[in-house]
């Protein structure tokens, strides 16, 4: 038997085996039994509340399925009984007025045990609560300030369970105050990406990087802008101005445009004045948006080529741009140090439905090297060529590719020509215009045309040939055609088709094999006109690779194994016949000598 006094901590007192007695509190509590195993004068366990009223009738450790035993109400009496001991906020109540299936803590359910109704209780509506238990006959006494309970388990074993005091489990948030003052701090502190972009200012990068766009300015309207490469989109490859130029990446677009009315749009359209391509500077690092004005960070875009501005005489807009190329310089995290430009341009017959199409290329190269020095361009392999690559060729001294006819929108030939690529056949043609009758100077505009300039002598052996050594180049056989004709006194041959052939090989290991060009040779199509249709001729050129590597032969077989251990029954006979050579070549005599051995022995046993 034990006492109790009204003292800061508990004192409990359990008599071990005779039963639970009452448990007395401190605080004001109330003990709901249970309905089945309660019988007048038996004592069992108590159940009591916390202290701070955290606890719910129907609320059990996390250690057990089972409800408390036996217990007896030890609140005084002529007490109130709370049907209703729930939490202060009902998560699961979402319906006024009617019982929400399985929230425990709803009070429109009126239910005061709801665990005996609901399979379940919803998480958020009992309160969360931390169990110790220990087996209750190793407890004598308990001074514990904690609420205890003696539990049954699912075996049957009574179990002595303190009610651990730990309030995380029913930790409210407080709200955070947010005001004009601490909203951007807050959102910065725990706020991730967003869909819409910040306003905030940052600072441009120090250097260009490969990629980033290339910044300009225009000095007449103080707008920093980008350097732009117009580039075909669509089926129909429509110009779209939107497609900035980035570092470093040489490149090169084509693209087409139409104009409803060429004749207004002549010298008014900025897309078709050769000013509108260098009337700006560019900016040698990005920083130098912070202060563009400053001459330091502008570099002026230099004019290499004659240009002038477009002019409508007649029916004909004159000096139109169809081509432009921009030389860029650099200098590593120094930027850009010199930027120019080529313009290429043409007439255009000012009807209705006109076209146009352009060609733009931005080619970067590093600083230190200079257009008037002969220097060799970008390689095609090192050393063997790669498939795709340029056919590097040679005339006099200047390396360059080898290229082929290209037809504008009309079908007329021109200044544009397709690289012929290592390992790729290819044709094309176009529709030349002759303006001359004289049979040798037609014939010179035909090979020109043809070859898009002088006649290449050498092509590159392998793709990374020096044009500075002449034996890492191959001499190109080709034959001209004959000025007249035999049967024709008053015809002119000219040539009309031009096929390129090319032999190549791969060398070295098989491994690591190279491509390389054995020989090539032009071979013209003469075609005989008179002097009276000469008006318009088709041309058409044409390269084909012919693959003549030789295989090597296949590796012989290894040699086979003299077997000198026996591995058969009748290994001892082999080696007895063939005298230690090598016994596949007499396994048929043998095997016939062992046969008739066995059937002399058969027969033996058959007499």
């Amino acid at each position: 038997m034990c006492t109790s006094s009204l003292v800061l901590l508990q004192v409990f007192c359990l008599m071990v085996p005779e039963g639970v007695r009452p448990q007395p509190s401190s605080s004001p509590s109330v003990a709901v039994p249970t309905s089945s195993d309660s019988r007048p004068g038996s004592q069992g366990g108590t159940l009591q509340s916390s202290k701070e009223g955290t606890e719910t009738p129907w609320a059990e450790p996390e250690t057990t399925r089972l409800g408390p035993t036996v217990v007896t109400p030890s609140a005084p009496g002529n007490r109130t009984l709370d049907l209703f001991p729930v939490l202060p906020i009902c998560v699961c109540d979402l319906t006024h007025g009617t019982c929400d299936i399985n929230c425990c803590c709803d009070r429109d359910c009126y239910l005061l045990h709801p665990r005996t109704v609901f399979s379940f209780c919803l998480p958020g509506s009992v309160r969360s609560s931390s169990w110790v238990c220990v087996d209750n006959s190793l407890i004598f006494k308990s001074n514990s300030p904690f609420p205890s309970r003696v539990f049954m388990d699912l075996n049957g074993i009574r179990q002595f369970c303190v009610h651990v005091n730990n309030s995380k489990l029913n930790y409210f948030e407080e709200l955070q105050k947010v005001n004009a003052s601490n909203f951007q701090a807050l959102a910065t502190e725990f706020g991730g990406k967003s869909f819409t972009s910040t306003f905030q200012t940052q600072a441009p990068p120090p250097f260009y990087r490969a990629g980033d766009p290339i910044l300009t300015y225009f000095s007449e309207w103080s707008v920093i802008s980008l350097l732009r490469q117009p580039a075909g989109v669509g089926a129909g490859g429509l110009c779209t101005e939107s497609n900035p130029a980035g570092f470093l990446e040489s490149r090169r677009t084509t693209c087409a445009r139409f104009f409803k009315n060429l004749a207004e749009s002549c010298t008014l359209d900025p897309v078709l004045n050769a000013a509108s391509y260098y009337n700006f500077t560019v900016l040698k690092v990005p920083k130098g948006m912070t202060d563009p004005q400053n001459m330091k960070f502008q570099v002026p875009v230099t004019l290499v080529s004659q240009a002038d501005s477009p002019l409508l005489a007649g029916n004909t807009c004159q000096n139109v741009v169809s081509q432009v190329i921009y030389e860029i310089e650099t200098n590593g995290t120094f930027g850009i140090q010199k930027v120019s430009v080529s313009v290429g341009q043409t007439n255009l017959t000012a009807e209705a439905g006109a076209s146009l199409q352009q060609h733009f290329t931005i080619h970067f190269r590093a600083f230190q090297q200079s257009t008037a020095a002969s220097l060799p361009g970008p390689r095609s392999g090192n050393p063997g060529y790669i498939v795709g690559k340029p056919l590097l060729s040679l005339t006099g001294d200047v390396s360059h590719s080898l290229t082929l006819l290209q037809s504008q929108g009309d079908g007329t030939c021109s200044a544009r020509r397709h690289e012929v690529q290592f390992g790729l056949n290819a044709i094309s043609g176009c529709k030349l215009r002759l303006k001359t009758v004289d049979c040798s100077r037609l014939q010179q505009e035909m090979y020109w045309t043809l070859h898009g300039g002088p006649r290449p002598e050498h092509v590159a052996i392998f793709g990374n040939a020096d044009p500075a050594q002449k034996g890492e180049w191959t001499r190109v056989l080709s034959r001209n055609c004959s000025v007249s004709a035999r049967h024709c006194a008053s015809c002119c041959v000219i040539p009309a088709a031009l096929e390129i052939q090319v032999l190549w090989a791969y060398i070295g290991l098989q491994s690591n094999p190279q491509a390389h060009v054995s020989g090539a040779r032009f071979l013209y199509q003469c075609q005989p006109i008179k002097d009276s249709q000469v008006a318009e001729m088709s041309l058409t050129t044409v390269v084909t690779f012919v693959d003549i590597t030789q295989k090597p032969e296949l590796p012989r077989g290894q040699p086979r194994i003299d077997w000198k251990l026996p591995f058969d029954f009748f290994f001892p006979f082999k080696v007895a016949f063939s005298k230690g050579v090598d016994f596949q070549k007499g396994s048929v005599s043998s095997i016939l000598i062992l046969c008739l051995l066995l059937l002399g022995f058969l027969s033996l046993e058959t007499n």
